[in-house]
């Protein structure tokens, strides 16, 4: 399996570790990109576009994108921080304050703070959406705000899988005055930035074939030594996903079925938790403008201030979640570096998507990654395939310039 694109001196191992990603964890196709400090030091691909294409008939290649699942929270996640920054959200204020028909069923005291630290109490719905329903901009947000939560808003935590988007998506709409994360993050993100990043893939995008193919992968069998060992989860953590009346399943099955991730009227949805469409480039490149300039583009063009960096990476929710099972650390949109989710270092903030592909940065180094697969594993928060990435960009950082 041959691995193209390049790596700066000093990150060889990380292009070692893509490689073993594929003979060693049954990798069928994916990207990365790291950037240090603006400059990207990695940019790599390899395998085929489409996981379902095992003969190698179409290769994956430079400016492949893929669905990257749960990652898009972490883009999604920019767009309040802005908009508070411009002063047009209050993080403080109640969510009915923007949009009144929230206020239903005791969430007269959710904040904005708690849609983003996942704190709201609103994970599952009573009634779970159809495929239909969940891709119709107005059909979510309404199941959502017809729902009560399942605890105190404000006194707990748990992964809002599903909800988050809705949620986040409406706040935007009503403090715009109509226009979706998915728009906004196009306007005044990938445009001026130049990223090959969406939540609403373009007809144009679409027809021009952007986007491979995304599925399930089996986790491969152990083969020798270069494996690894195999994960298994806490028994906790599997009764959880098991048992269909849990939190964790009925967060998860918020829509049901869940629709097919390759049907173009999915990927043209807008799903600010679910259905971002991205390069390796795209989302590292994304990271890399939080938290610096990019390539030399003006500062105008960074999207976080320091000030709005530190609120995105200060914890505002940790310990035993709710949803997932394990201990989570988030910050406001996104996921701190901890046991469940290992980014870098302490000061790490980015988010994983279900499955494979993860994105965040390290301000501390400067680095920003951005990893997407089209092959989903079990995986929900630490792909071992990504996790040997972190563990390459760690160790090239440790070694420095041969």
């Amino acid at each position: 399996m041959n691995v193209h694109g390049t790596v700066a001196e000093g990150f060889e191992p990380v292009r070692d570790a893509f490689a073993r990603n594929f003979t060693a964890l049954g990798e069928r196709g994916a990207a990365v990109a790291v950037y240090r400090d603006g400059r990207k030091v990695v940019d790599l691909w390899g395998g085929t576009r489409n996981v379902d294409d095992t003969s190698g008939t179409e290769p994956w290649r430079r400016g492949t994108a893929q669905v990257v699942r749960s990652a898009t929270k972490g883009v999604a996640a920019a767009v309040p921080l802005l908009l508070h920054r411009r002063g047009e959200l209050d993080l403080d204020a109640p969510v009915g304050e923007y949009w009144p028909e929230f206020k239903a069923h005791g969430k007269e005291r959710v904040l904005v703070r708690h849609v983003l630290n996942h704190q709201a109490g609103l994970p599952v719905l009573d009634r779970p959406l159809t495929p239909e329903d969940a891709l119709d901009p107005l059909r979510g947000p309404a199941a959502v705000a017809a729902q009560a939560p399942v605890w105190e808003p404000g006194t707990d935590h748990g992964y809002h899988a599903l909800t988050y988007g809705w949620l986040l998506d409406e706040l935007v709409r009503r403090v715009t005055g109509g226009r979706g994360a998915g728009q906004w993050i196009a306007d005044e993100i990938a445009r001026p930035l130049g990223l090959d990043l969406w939540v609403g893939l373009p007809a144009e995008e679409e027809a021009a074939g952007r986007a491979g193919r995304v599925g399930r992968l089996d986790d491969p069998e152990p083969s020798g030594p270069g494996n690894g060992p195999r994960l298994r989860p806490k028994r906790a953590v599997t009764e959880a996903y098991e048992d269909p009346d849990s939190l964790t399943r009925r967060a998860f099955a918020a829509i049901t079925p869940f629709p097919d991730q390759n049907d173009p009227v999915y990927r043209a949805a807008a799903l600010p938790a679910a259905n971002g469409i991205a390069t390796a480039d795209g989302l590292a490149r994304f990271y890399a403008a939080l938290i610096g300039e990019v390539d030399g583009v003006t500062r105008g063009v960074r999207l976080f201030d320091p000030a709005t960096m530190e609120l995105a990476r200060a914890e505002e929710s940790a310990g035993p979640d709710r949803i997932l099972v394990v201990g989570t650390r988030f910050g406001l949109g996104y996921m701190l570096h901890g046991s469940a989710s290992p980014f870098l270092g302490p000061g790490s903030f980015g988010h994983p998507g279900r499955g494979g592909s993860l994105g965040f940065a390290d301000p501390e180094t400067g680095i920003a990654l951005g990893y997407v697969t089209n092959g989903f594993r079990k995986t929900v928060t630490a792909d071992p395939r990504a996790q040997a990435l972190v563990r390459a960009v760690r160790a090239s950082l440790a070694r420095g310039p041969s």
